[in-house]
């Protein structure tokens, strides 16, 4: 059946294609580019916190990122709202910037309140990667969301997968300019997210949301709601005075989110599934620099480290479009249980893997595929759930949520780590997968493309 963005309604109908094709190449391209910013930083943001502050605060310290980036979600999807995705984008990358620099002041000077504000604005670069993988289905036909939101996902394994590799070059590079002992990887990162904001900047035009809000106003009169069985589903449910289209990008906001995903079951799911896969995400890699640092020689650590992440990562990543193609083909609460899944035996092989570095990588692969599952179905059950209108708050709502969920879960880390060890992080982690596994099973209702049921 025909929808809002296919059916040959107008001259310009046929220019969506060609419009969505050049924002995919142009968010691939992007993503590479900020993958490697976001992940060179991260790969030795726990390391540079516990030499400057110590190994409890290396989780505080991380947690840091991504409270900022689960903060910055406001504002930006605020202006994506309102003025469209490219400056959003471009907001969240340059603040990420900055937070770069930041951090390398405060590796120079021990400063440990500028190494917690740098690492907070730093979460920019995490802020604007995610917020790209929305960008994605603003013009996706339904039937090929899953598919194209992890596209973009996976584009970040190019990058990503290989800047862990790339910190110890970066910091040898810029050890004869004075600067600290890992400190290199963030200078890096900042010059990594100012060139991709000044390619968004200068490319991403027409905007994908605002013309897909355009479109969606212009078939408001003529086409029925069923047109879209999600969107309507969704509108059904969403409360009355829920604005649509350009009275959305005024008025939509975090407390408008609420009250949609308050009323929408599907949306709920989505959010959860994605908070969770990132909560148990975030708790373990978080610490697991740490622990390859508990047996090995400072020489040693960051060429282990990077091996390990660039594992993980690849997990993360680089099956996002097989995990696209089943959650279109199974349905969504399929992939997400079987995220869970994934989560479950991650925690079990990382948590028994003692000080042996295979192992361990194993444990780390199966978390980044675990997480994989529960952000790509997530993320397309939450984006198909609700109106055109309300999507980028809703969306932003969601980030936030899983920013917090993920901060929490690195504040605690690095005191559990301490206190309890490694092994009984994991352990807690696995725990925390139970009120997803509740949620997923509870029945909802499903979608044009959940086929599920």
């Amino acid at each position: 059946m025909a929808t809002h963005l296919t059916a040959p309604r107008t001259a310009a109908r046929p220019d969506v294609a060609s419009i969505q094709r050049r924002t995919l190449r142009l968010l691939f391209t992007t993503q590479i580019i900020g993958g490697i910013g976001v992940t060179i930083g991260i790969s030795v943001g726990a390391l540079l916190a516990a030499r400057i502050a110590g190994t409890a605060m290396a989780g505080v310290a991380q947690s840091a990122g991504v409270v900022g980036a689960a903060l910055l979600a406001v504002p930006v999807t605020r202006i994506m709202a309102r003025r469209g995705r490219r400056p959003g984008l471009v907001l969240a990358y340059a603040v990420g910037a900055v937070g770069g620099v930041l951090v390398v002041l405060a590796a120079a000077t021990r400063s440990v309140p500028l190494l917690f504000l740098g690492m907070l604005l730093f979460g920019g670069g995490t802020a604007a990667n995610l917020q790209a993988r929305y960008t994605a289905v603003d013009l996706a036909e339904p039937a090929r969301r899953g598919r194209q939101l992890s596209l973009i996902v996976w584009a970040t394994t190019i990058g990503a997968v290989a800047a862990p590799n790339f910190a110890a070059l970066a910091d040898r590079a810029t050890s004869g300019s004075g600067l600290p002992p890992l400190a290199g990887p963030f200078a890096f990162s900042s010059v990594a997210f100012v060139l991709t904001a000044g390619v968004l900047l200068g490319l991403l035009r027409p905007d994908p949301l605002l013309t897909a809000r355009r479109l969606a106003e212009a078939d408001a009169p003529v086409a029925p709601p069923a047109a879209d069985p999600p969107a309507a589903a969704a509108a059904a449910q969403a409360p009355a005075a829920a604005p649509v289209g350009a009275r959305a990008s005024r008025s939509a906001g975090m407390r408008l989110a609420w009250s949609v995903v308050r009323g929408q079951p599907a949306a709920r799911l989505g959010i959860a599934a994605v908070a969770v896969g990132h909560l148990v995400m975030v708790a373990v890699m978080a610490m697991t620099p740490v622990r390859i640092g508990e047996s090995h020689a400072d020489a040693d650590v960051l060429r282990l480290v990077g091996i390990v992440l660039s594992l993980h990562i690849a997990g993360m990543y680089a099956f996002a479009p097989v995990v696209g193609w089943l959650t279109d083909r199974l349905g969504r609460r399929a992939v997400i249980l079987g995220g869970v899944g994934l989560l479950l035996a991650a925690c079990a092989v990382a948590g028994t893997a003692g000080h042996h570095t295979p192992r361990l990588s194993v444990g780390l692969v199966l978390l980044g595929l675990g997480w994989s599952g529960t952000m790509v179905a997530g993320s397309t059950l939450l984006s198909e759930s609700v109106v055109a209108g309300v999507r980028p708050s809703v969306q932003g709502f969601s980030d936030l949520i899983m920013g917090l969920a993920g901060a929490g879960a690195a504040v605690l880390s690095g005191f559990v780590m301490q206190i309890a060890g490694y092994p009984v992080l994991c352990l807690l982690a696995a725990v925390a997968t139970v009120p997803l596994v509740a949620l997923a099973l509870r029945p909802v209702s499903t979608t044009a493309s959940d086929k599920e049921g």
